[in-house]
């Protein structure tokens, strides 16, 4: 085995075993959730540190949480390149959702600092303390407040307890007024790259380890109410009944349609209940939730100006009202160009075959495209593509890969002009 090879495979395991000792750090015995500021999140941090320190980088934590390593270039007070992902987790999460992006580049900068190599550049390694939104039903906060769009606002959301963020992070020795000191200056950073799990099975699928991600999807979200009438199954004709339920049903019918066979679009009823139902009694209410995404904004927009225009005919038709709110809308957001043809570069210089595709869930990068420009690698994750469960799997095989993609993408960075 040559010495790169050796060091890949030594990369990988190191990663491996890193995710499995940070998946300790969890609020429940048997299962992983890491929530924001909980004794397990603060504990993962302090983890997070010690193997940044152990890598040769110096080590801050900022006003959000975030731990950030950074290992110097060969000049003083360079530019960076940032880097980095989220160390929170969904309830009942997988290992390597988010805390791949923070552990590989860690392993990469260590073998760096064994070999005393610098760049022209710095590398800042971040751990984004909060990207789930799980405590306080407000995302991202790490990102935005590394990229100065902190919305001061959700200081004052409370979590199941009834503690607001703001109390829960003076009690963990964090001062909510100085968030804004949190911002980079984006004259000190020469572009983000993200390393994410695919979270979906293309890259399973067609047997690839990697992918160049071209844009962050953006997303539209409703929560419908169908009121339609309810009546007795057995003594109310097919022809007079007002079926809440069933005008849903068409409904997300016509979703599926609607979005199927257009790349990069995908529609989806994610929640659907019949409030009271019962076997024996015809709906008179349905409830329901649309989500629709796509990379480009256009594509989206129109697939949802088709379902808006759709679903009061469908509804009219079938003698049911509905209710429509729009809870959630999220730009799309381009993988920086020029980025994306050098992390290809890693990729082809590597040996491996080319495949770009968009991402259809959201990531840290989102917010740090505010602050500059963005790339993003994907990594194939076993089981169908199973995310944000504990069913979540990946190799070591292919944390090396992704290993040797990263390190080769540093080293032959170029920052733009």
């Amino acid at each position: 085995m040559s010495d790169s090879k050796e060091r890949n495979a030594s990369c990988g395991a190191t990663i491996m075993r890193w995710a499995e000792q940070l998946a300790c750090h969890s609020e429940s015995p048997g299962l992983l959730t890491r929530t924001y500021l909980t004794t397990a999140h603060r504990s993962a941090a302090a983890q997070l540190a010690q193997w940044m320190t152990q890598a040769g980088m110096t080590v801050r934590q900022d006003a959000a949480g975030n731990v950030i390593g950074r290992y110097e270039g060969s000049a003083p007070d360079a530019p960076a390149l940032l880097t980095g992902s989220h160390f929170d987790t969904v309830r009942n999460a997988g290992k390597y959702d988010g805390n791949l992006g923070i552990l590989l580049p860690i392993a990469c900068v260590g073998q760096w600092h064994q070999q005393q190599r610098r760049f022209p550049f710095a590398i800042e390694v971040v751990g984004f303390a909060e990207e789930e939104g799980v405590r306080f039903k407000a995302t991202l906060l790490g990102s935005r407040a590394i990229a100065g769009t902190f919305d001061t606002a959700v200081l004052e959301k409370r979590d199941d307890q009834g503690q607001s963020m703001r109390e829960v992070m003076a009690a963990a020795g964090f001062d909510a007024g100085e968030l804004g000191r949190a911002a980079f200056k984006p004259e000190h950073v020469l572009g983000f790259m993200e390393v994410h799990i695919e979270q979906g099975p293309v890259l399973l699928d067609e047997d690839l380890a990697v992918g160049v991600v071209t844009a962050i999807s953006g997303a539209s979200r409703f929560l419908v109410a169908a009121n339609g009438l309810a009546g007795h199954a057995g003594t109310v004709p097919m022809n007079l009944r007002r079926d809440a339920a069933m005008a849903a049903a068409e409904i997300g019918l016509y979703i599926e349609k609607r979005c199927s066979g257009v790349p990069g679009l995908v529609g989806t009823v994610g929640q659907f209940d019949v409030p009271n139902g019962a076997a024996n009694t015809v709906p008179g209410k349905a409830v329901f939730t649309i989500d629709i995404r796509a990379e480009s904004d256009a594509v989206r927009l129109a697939a949802v100006a088709d379902v808006v225009r759709e679903m009061p005919l469908i509804a009219a038709r079938r003698g049911v009202t509905l209710d429509v709110n729009r809870t959630h809308e999220a730009v799309s957001v381009p993988c920086a160009g020029w980025l994306q043809e050098q992390l290809a570069g890693a990729i082809a210089s590597a040996g491996l075959p080319l495949r770009h595709l968009p991402s259809g869930a959201g990531h840290d990068a989102m917010a740090i495209a505010a602050l500059t420009d963005v790339a993003m690698l994907f990594v194939r994750c076993g089981n169908g593509g199973i995310s944000h469960h504990p069913d979540e799997t990946m190799t070591a095989d292919d944390a090396a890969t992704a290993a040797a993609v990263f390190s080769r993408f540093v080293e032959q960075f170029s920052p733009r002009k």
